[in-house]
C-alpha cells in the first residue's frame, strides 16, 4: 500500500486529516515536531496500528530526505508551518525559515523520491491583502499584496510549486484555506477567534473584541476543509483553490452567536486592532466547485455548536 504523508499533522487541521486518510483505508506517515501540535490530537489515528505511523520531525530537517527515501510517499499533504500573524509581523526572518526553507525541504524530497503530488495549504485570509472585491477570487491572487509576512511567506510558496510542478515532475494543487474552525482548535495560542472567545465565555471571562469588530472574515469548517483536502489528492492540479464559504461574518457578529450558544451574559471588552489585520474578506469557492466538486454543507451556527461542545467537554 503506497503511503500518505502529512506534515503538520499533529495540528488542528492535519490530525483532523489523519483520521479522514485514515479511515478510508489509506496507510498514513505523520510528520510534526510538536511545537505547537498536540500528540493527544493524533489519539484516533494511532489506534489504527500499522497503518499510522508518527515521526517527531521538522520540516526543515536533513533527515527529511531519508523518510520520504524509507516510504515514497504517493501524495503529500503539506500542512506545517508557523502559522501565527503577529509572530510573523515580529520575526519575520523565523516566518520564512519555517514557510518557505521548510517548504522548499518538502518539494526538493518529493522530487528527488517520485512523489506524485504535493497538496499544500496556503492562506485564503491572509494572500489576498485588502482585496478589491468580495468575495475573492484567485484571479486577484498573481497582483495582491499581502499585509503580513506570513501572507508574503504562503504566497511565496505557491510560486515554487508552479516551479517544482514545470521542472521537477511534481504536480500540486494549493488549498487557499478562509478562517478554519472547529474541534481540536488550541485557544491557548494564536488561535482563531471562535476558540479563544468560546474558551473565555465558558470560564466566565469576558473576551475582548479588538477594533470596532465590524472586521469581517470567512469562518469554514474543519470538516468541509478536511474533505476539499481529500478530493484534491486527484483534482485541481496546477491550481490555487479557495476554500470559503463566501460568507462574511464581523467579529460582533460572532460574539453574539457564541454568547446565545454558550449562554454567555458578559458584554465584551475592547481593545485596539493588532497590525496587519484585513477590514474584511470572503472567498469566492466557486473554482472549487469546478475542479474539486466541492462546496462548504456546514453553517456557521451548527459548527460553532459543536466547536462549543468540543471545548466545553474538554
Amino acid at each position: 500500500m503506497t503511503a500518505i504523508l502529512v506534515t503538520g499533522a499533529a495540528g488542528f487541521i492535519g490530525s483532523h486529516l489523519c483520521d479522514r486518510l485514515l479511515a478510508e483505508g489509506r496507510r498514513v506517515v505523520a510528520v510534526d515536531d510538536l511545537s505547537t501540535g498536540r500528540i493527544a490530537n493524533l489519539a484516533e489515528a494511532r489506534s489504527y496500528g500499522k497503518a499510522f505511523t508518527f515521526e517527531n520531525l521538522d520540516v526543515r530537517s536533513d533527515v527529511l530526505a531519508a523518510l520520504f527515501d524509507r516510504h515514497r510517499p504517493e501524495v503529500v499533504f503539506h500542512l506545517a508551518a508557523q502559522s501565527g500573524v503577529r509572530p510573523s509581523l515580529e520575526d519575520p526572518r523565523h516566518d520564512a525559515d519555517v514557510n518557505i526553507l521548510g517548504s522548499l525541504n518538502i518539494l526538493e524530497a518529493a522530487a528527488r523520491h517520485g512523489t506524485r503530488k504535493v497538496v499544500f495549504a496556503a492562506s485564503g485570509g491572509t494572500i489576498y491583502g485588502e482585496p478589491r472585491r468580495l468575495p475573492a477570487r484567485e484571479t486577484a491572487a498573481p497582483g495582491s499584496h499581502p499585509l503580513t509576512p506570513y501572507g508574503i511567506s504562503k504566497k511565496v510558496v505557491e510560486d515554487y510549486l508552479l516551479f517544482y510542478q514545470r521542472f521537477r515532475g511534481v504536480e500540486f494543487t494549493a488549498l487557499a484555506l478562509g478562517n478554519v474552525f472547529g474541534p481540536r482548535q488550541d485557544p491557548k495560542g494564536e488561535a482563531g477567534v471562535i476558540a479563544i472567545f468560546t474558551s473565555m465565555m465558558l470560564a466566565g471571562e469576558t473576551p475582548t473584541i479588538n477594533g470596532d469588530g465590524n472586521q469581517t472574515r470567512d469562518y469554514v469548517f474543519v470538516d468541509d476543509v478536511v474533505h476539499a483536502f481529500a478530493l484534491a489528492m486527484d483534482g485541481g492540479s496546477g491550481r490555487l483553490i479557495n476554500i470559503g464559504t463566501g460568507l462574511e461574518t464581523s467579529v460582533n457578529q460572532l460574539y453574539r452567536y457564541l454568547a446565545e450558544i454558550v449562554g454567555f451574559r458578559g458584554e465584551p471588552g475592547s481593545g485596539p486592532l493588532p497590525e496587519g489585520e484585513p477590514r474584511r474578506i470572503a472567498l469566492d469557492a466557486g473554482l472549487a466547485g469546478k475542479e474539486l466538486g466541492w462546496k462548504p454543507w456546514t453553517h456557521l451556527e451548527d459548527g460553532l455548536r459543536e466547536t462549543v461542545s468540543f471545548l466545553r467537554d474538554g
